[in-house]
């Protein structure tokens, strides 16, 4: 309590003395000839001029103590965000070492895979059209034996009914080797 009671009064006296200064500048200034203008700069005396405009050091003081509060705190909240963004940047580099083998890794493998399923499609026309060829050979082949099985049928006495007389008509028109299998 004693304390407070001293640097009240101590603020009090500095106060006056302030005041005191301030009136005899004023003063001062209202002597001295006006032969140049004096650019208005930044002094010790135009600092405190606000002061005596209204608000008083103490009030001054506190305004910058508060400002000065809330500088440092946005100073602190951005340090610990620039540590935070940091060790997170830290972290997503070596992220990003261990997963780059991988992925050239998976590359290769993938353009390997692509090569793989050229190759294969090559493989499934070629084999296509050899099987589509093949089938005409088939069909070829069971007309001729057919033809062959009707001639042996014929030779051994067996009738020929109009159907199968209409069929056989059809296997010769159709095949260009009139019925003989080995041209």
């Amino acid at each position: 309590m004693q304390n407070k009671i001293i640097l009240s009064f101590s603020l009090l006296l500095t106060l006056t003395l302030f005041n005191g200064c301030q009136e005899m500048q004023t003063h001062a200034v209202n002597v001295t000839p006006k032969t140049e203008a004096i650019p208005p700069t930044i002094t010790s005396a135009n600092r405190f001029q606000e002061a005596a405009k209204g608000t008083t050091a103490v009030d001054s003081a506190v305004q910058l103590a508060q400002e000065h509060t809330k500088v440092l705190d946005e100073d602190n909240s951005l340090k610990q965000k620039l540590q935070t963004l940091t060790a997170e940047n830290d972290q997503l580099k070596k992220q990003l070492a261990a997963i780059e083998p991988e992925l050239k890794q998976t590359k290769k493998e993938l353009n390997q895979a692509n090569d793989f399923l050229v190759d294969m499609t090559t493989e499934l026309n070629n084999w296509k059209m050899q099987v589509l060829g093949f089938q005409e050979q088939m069909r070829d082949a069971n007309k001729a034996q057919m033809q062959m099985l009707l001639k042996i049928a014929q030779a051994m006495g067996a009738e020929v009914s109009s159907e199968q007389q209409q069929q056989k008509d059809k296997l010769s028109k159709s095949t260009p080797n009139s019925g003989e299998p080995n041209e």
